[in-house]
């Protein structure tokens, strides 16, 4: 598509938007004129990602877009413990861990796998990957069997010590993988593709992109909780499905476009670095901030939304493992998905 009719769909998607949140009253008109936006911003933050990438290298570049994809779901998320929505709030934490794991992932390498036999990546990565997911798991389950009848000063005290410790795993994962054994991680395939801008043009569009995402994000999230009422949909379900589909908008975009250009270790990247980053980094942050609001939050999930985390992560170790990847292996990953999101929806 001509770069120029991209961004006039994009700033009409986004006008858009704005008209209905500041100007309107219907709430159903809010919620479909911000998923549009949505989507045309995802994309355009997938095109600036793919640019970044072809100067940094998949690794960075999929870190980059998770890094900058999960600033929606850290934004919508503040809103929530600001309100004290915080069943909502691990829903939607649960909800984009598996998200990832399962429709980002499953998409791009079902969509990837369709137009290439077999896509390889790093298997050094892929081991990993499973481990840092493993400590997610271990890092929810524990505190679930452990603080049951504690008081809730020590279950606050309990949630704050794990926080940190899985933020400073994370920052000593960036260490290991960005710095001391980047080459052993690198990509093993080196790919051609064009950037559509500069380097300084790509970061500059990156960081536009995910602002705008952010913002339109946050006015979807006002007007979600009407649509869900009017529908009759759950919290557990709102949280863990819808919010946190809107949140991966940008994460899907991206990885689906790097996947379908035969770039399958960076949709890895973006799809599982994502999810890494929210139950490493996000959700232990977040556990910290509403300390400073005044309102502290736990880090106790319930048994629904462990299972949830817990069979998506087992199926994507057994699926990424070897470091190859076929569209067999993503319809996998999307009726495991399908199947956890009728049972929310029923729950």
């Amino acid at each position: 598509m001509n770069l120029r009719l991209f961004f006039t769909l994009v700033g009409a998607s986004l006008l858009l938007a704005g008209y209905a949140h500041y100007f309107t009253e219907n709430e159903l008109f809010r919620f479909i004129t911000s998923s549009l936006a949505i989507i045309f911003l995802a994309a355009w933050l997938g095109k600036a990602t793919e640019s970044v990438a072809h100067y940094a290298g998949d690794r960075v570049g999929g870190f980059l877009n998770a890094t900058f994809g999960n600033a929606a779901e850290l934004i919508i998320a503040f809103f929530l413990v600001k309100e004290g929505l915080f069943d909502m709030v691990k829903a939607s934490i649960t909800g984009a861990i598996i998200g990832n794991m399962l429709l980002v992932l499953g998409l791009s390498v079902l969509l990837g796998g369709l137009k290439y036999k077999e896509q390889t990546f790093n298997g050094q990565l892929a081991g990993h990957n499973a481990s840092l997911m493993m400590l997610g798991i271990v890092a929810l389950f524990i505190p679930a069997v452990f603080m049951q009848g504690l008081p809730p000063l020590e279950i606050e005290r309990l949630s704050i010590v794990i926080a940190v410790l899985l933020i400073l795993s994370y920052l000593l994962w960036l260490v290991f993988s960005m710095f001391t054994h980047r080459d052993f991680l690198s990509d093993i395939e080196t790919h051609d593709s064009e950037a559509s801008w500069s380097k300084g043009v790509s970061v500059l569009m990156l960081a536009l992109s995910t602002f705008f995402v952010a913002v339109v994000s946050e006015w979807l999230v006002h007007s979600v909780h009407h649509v869900s009422e009017a529908f009759g949909w759950s919290e557990l379900f709102v949280g863990a499905f819808v919010i946190a589909i809107i949140g991966n908008a940008a994460e899907h975009s991206a990885a689906l476009l790097l996947a379908m250009k035969g770039r399958i270790g960076a949709a890895v990247e973006i799809a599982v670095g994502s999810s890494l980053q929210i139950a490493l980094f996000v959700a232990p942050t977040l556990v910290l901030i509403s300390l400073l609001m005044g309102r502290p939050m736990d880090i106790v999930f319930t048994a629904y939304e462990l299972a949830a985390i817990g069979v998506a992560t087992f199926i994507t170790i057994s699926i990424t493992r070897d470091g190859a990847t076929n569209w067999f292996e993503g319809v996998l990953l999307l009726v495991v998905y399908i199947i956890l999101g009728t049972a929310f929806f029923f729950a």
